[in-house]
């Protein structure tokens, strides 16, 4: 297997350059930002561009009902809901308290409170009860949580779906380690998975979009609901 070398300064030197242009960054999403090292939790959210990104994604489904499993500190939460209408919802799962009693913060800063719900828990003891007291579909759902389980939270995913809406998973090229049949990072296997299943899956029309930047090399899954 031939590796290519990446070039991490440039990566995200382009990526300052787009964020300055295109998703500059105000004072709540920068407080977001501060609030991880604040509260010793991995600065692993979405790099502004990919912030903006979703944003637009929910802009172009005038998505009114957005699920996202995964919060952490609320910094990609606060991207979405922003795209919502004033009478819109996002409901958001997150498995540890203490991250989702930072997002909870970082959201009533942002003046979302009325747009956002922070669920705390395992998202798999979750979803079932999500799915069973929803009875509208969501126009966009944002997976970014643990990667093992990708696959099942694409099928509760669906089931909360209706034609047209948009499902995206993050992180599922980690580095290229994805084309590593050898891998033994759990991570690596669970996207592995989801990328095969996806190929398959005819209930969605499904592609991979590459991403670099200050995050590295990963890509996200865009996956819309036949």
């Amino acid at each position: 297997m031939k590796w290519y070398p990446m070039n991490q300064e440039l990566f995200s030197a382009v990526d300052h350059y787009i964020n300055t242009l295109l998703a500059p960054q105000d004072e709540a999403l920068a407080a977001t930002e501060r609030s991880l090292d604040e509260a010793n939790m991995p600065q692993i959210s979405v790099s502004p561009s990919q912030g903006k990104l979703l944003h637009m994604f929910a802009l172009l489904c005038n998505a009114r009902r957005i699920l996202e499993i995964g919060t952490l500190g609320g910094y990609s939460t606060i991207w979405l809901a922003r795209a919502l209408p004033a009478d819109g919802r996002l409901i958001t799962l997150e498995y540890d308290p203490k991250h989702a009693e930072v997002a909870q913060q970082n959201v009533t800063r942002a003046g979302l409170v009325a747009q956002v719900d922070i669920r705390v828990g395992k998202a798999l003891d979750v979803l079932p009860q999500l799915a069973a007291e929803e009875t509208e579909p969501f126009d966009l759902i944002f997976l970014d949580a643990d990667k093992k389980p990708y696959v099942e939270y694409f099928e509760w995913s669906l089931q909360m779906s209706r034609p047209g809406t948009l499902i995206v998973a993050d992180n599922v090229i980690r580095d290229g380690q994805v084309l590593n049949s050898n891998s033994t990072d759990p991570s690596v296997q669970g996207v592995q998975r989801f990328n095969t299943m996806l190929s398959t899956n005819t209930a969605v029309t499904a592609t991979i979009l590459p991403t670099v930047g200050v995050k590295g090399f990963d890509g996200m899954a865009l996956a819309v609901v036949n």
